[in-house]
Parts: structure tokens; C-alpha cells; sequence
């Protein structure tokens, strides 16, 4: 099977945008979540998104925005990819999609078997569902969490629309996840971290090199 294409979430600074372009990862995530430690304002979105112009595909996180909030990152970072990590149900996926013309990815929290099946409610709403753990109940943040759900529930996995990983995962567990799991993507955040929202770009090289040696 072809490499996994690489998602690196959660960019807060010039030094890890840089290493994640240097890794040769697909895709940089920003997060516009103000609980989340890896939030960015406006104004810094913008300035990453400048550095990263034409050098790597940008993702914006999103978790039950307002479309003027969504409008405003679109613009000032101009944003490749849209991705909701909310309650946002298939008609609100296919709204936003249609409203800024851009691909939509739906992570969706996963603990059985059940939880595979129910994401499949977003083919034709979403360009992509992205498999996530399922955070504890009253957590203030959905993902980012480090936590890692049961990947033998995607193997063998006949998906009706692409589809992603995430959840826990890290230099040292992401060569048997994609192996486990056959993922087409796969995304991390507090995995390639020395502190929450604090990037280390040791182990940002570490964790794409991982990622392709499946």
C-alpha cells in the first residue's frame, strides 16, 4: 500500500511549521478552538498561513463554529481544507461545504464497532471522516487528548467515503497503527509534543518518517 499522507495539528509557531514542511508531512493543521492550548488567534493564524503559502496544505480545525468565525479563518489563512471537530451532523457538514467551496473533514469519536458504521452517515456531506478516540465525558476539548482507540476495529475496513486517523497516535505506535489499519491519512498532535500545545520538532521528523516506513 502507498504511504499515508501526514497531518501534523495543532501549528502554534514558525519553528514547527518549519518542521513539519521539512518532514515532508501533507498537511498542517491550526486549530481556532479558544479551550484548546493549541488555539490560535486570528492574526497568528495569518501569519503561519503567510509562511506556509504555496509550501504545504493548510487545515483548519473547527469545533461548532459560526460560519462568520469560519469566514474569517478562510480568508486570513486561507485555508486548503476545513475540519470539524464538533457535533456538527451531515446536514451541517454539507452546509459548510457548499457555503466556502472547500473540502470538509468530519472527525468523528470512536470507542465500538458502532461508531465505524455511524460515520458513515457523512458520505456525500463530508470529503473525509477522520476516526478519532472518544474523549471522556465532560472533557473541555475533543481531541488532542492522547488517547487511542482499538484499531482493530478498521481492519479490513471498506470505507464509502476516504477516511483518516487519528487518536493517540506517535512516533512510537504509528508504524503499527497504519499497519493495523491500512489508514489512507493519518493526523497527530499531542503525540509529536513535549507539553500540551508545546510541538517538538524532533519529534515531528520522527513521527513522519514512522508514519512511511509501514
Amino acid at each position: 500500500m502507498p504511504a499515508p499522507h501526514i497531518k501534523i495539528c495543532g501549528l502554534t509557531t514558525a519553528a514547527a511549521l518549519e518542521a513539519t514542511i521539512a518532514a515532508r508531512a501533507d498537511y498542517a493543521g491550526l486549530v481556532i478552538f479558544p479551550p484548546s492550548p493549541r488555539h490560535l488567534a486570528l492574526k497568528d493564524a495569518s501569519a503561519l498561513a503567510a509562511r506556509a503559502a504555496g509550501r504545504i496544505k493548510l487545515v483548519g480545525l473547527f469545533v461548532d463554529a459560526a460560519d462568520s468565525l469560519i469566514s474569517d479563518v478562510v480568508t486570513a489563512a486561507k485555508l486548503d481544507v476545513i475540519q470539524l471537530h464538533g457535533k456538527e451532523d451531515p446536514a451541517r457538514v454539507a452546509a459548510i461545504r457548499a457555503a466556502f467551496g472547500k473540502p470538509v473533514w468530519k472527525a468523528t469519536a470512536v470507542s465500538s464497532a458502532d461508531d465505524i458504521v455511524r460515520a458513515e452517515r457523512f458520505a456525500g456531506a463530508a470529503d473525509l471522516v477522520l476516526f478519532d478516540a472518544k474523549p471522556p465525558k465532560g472533557a473541555a476539548i475533543p481531541g488532542g487528548l492522547g488517547l487511542v482507540f482499538d484499531w482493530t476495529l478498521l481492519a479490513g475496513y471498506k470505507a464509502p467515503l476516504p477516511w483518516g486517523l487519528a487518536g493517540g497516535l506517535s512516533p512510537a505506535n504509528v508504524t503499527e497503527a497504519v499497519r493495523a489499519t491500512q489508514a489512507p491519512l493519518v493526523d497527530v498532535s499531542s503525540g509529536v509534543e513535549s507539553a500540551p500545545g508545546v510541538k517538538d520538532e524532533s519529534l515531528i521528523t520522527r513521527f513522519c518518517k514512522a508514519a512511511r516506513a509501514a
